[in-house]
């Protein structure tokens, strides 16, 4: 057993509202994920998929539970110590990019340096440019590249500081499936080659076979995983996770 897990989320529930209204997003996820490894999160619609990423992530507290990264508790953190700790050892990846359109591309790359308080580090910038096959458009500004491009800028930014972990939210849901699979590919090597740790939220089970573990959540509960899978095989478990909601029939 690793003496630090990558991320850890022990009897984690989150609630919203009180009482016959209350929503219980998730219900007691117990989980250990291990060094450089890449997890693809998947489950139907209202599952708790983005819940699970924002708590893993420290972007939402739990309502009980504990969440640990790399060993350090971030429960019950201080949200400036909590939001130090994002910037210097969390990467992010959104389907919407979040991209800074006055900034150039590698402005946008040096960005988590800056709000760190780190002096930007030009050579590890342009080696994460690199990377992601931008070399020549460090100067450019995010309206004037593809969509693709612009959330390989995205994933350069999440690298530049060598996290310890990536959390990605959908990161190819507004990509076409060429383009998509050259992003799966990035971060793929930035487990295989870098030794990140890759959580990665997605409806798309041709998304998910490029991980080496796909965790399928129910109602708020971790109900199957999958090792190494096909799409095939995951998309056919995604089917029989929501038959039963289509068809009304119990669980």
């Amino acid at each position: 057993m690793p003496a630090d897990w990558a991320v850890e989320l022990h009897g984690v529930t989150r609630r919203y509202g009180r009482g016959n209204s209350a929503v219980h997003a998730l219900r007691g996820i117990d989980l250990t994920l291990p060094p450089a490894t890449f997890t693809a999160v998947m489950g139907p619609s209202g599952s708790g998929k983005s819940t699970f990423l924002q708590c893993a992530a420290g972007l939402d507290r739990p309502t009980s539970g504990t969440v640990r990264l790399g060993g350090t508790e971030i429960t019950g953190m201080r949200e400036n110590k909590l939001t130090a700790l994002r910037r210097t050892r969390l990467g992010f990846v959104f389907q919407a990019f979040n991209l800074l359109p006055s900034l150039t591309v590698e402005q946008n790359v040096v960005l988590p340096m800056r709000l760190a308080g780190h002096r930007p580090d030009r050579r590890r910038t342009a080696e994460a440019l690199a990377q992601v096959g931008l070399a020549d458009k460090a100067r450019r500004r995010p309206g004037q590249l593809s969509g693709g491009q612009q959330q390989r800028v995205a994933i350069a930014r999440a690298l530049v500081t060598c996290p310890d972990v990536v959390f990605a939210d959908e990161p190819t849901g507004a990509l076409d499936t060429t383009t998509a699979a050259e992003i799966l590919a990035l971060l793929r090597t930035a487990v295989d080659v870098q030794g990140a740790t890759v959580v990665m939220v997605t409806h798309d089970p041709s998304a998910a076979a490029w991980a080496d573990r796909v965790l399928f959540l129910a109602d708020g509960e971790i109900v199957d995983h999958l090792d190494r899978a096909p799409a095939e095989r995951i998309a056919a478990r995604m089917t029989a996770l929501t038959a039963p909601v289509r068809s009304g029939a119990a669980a």
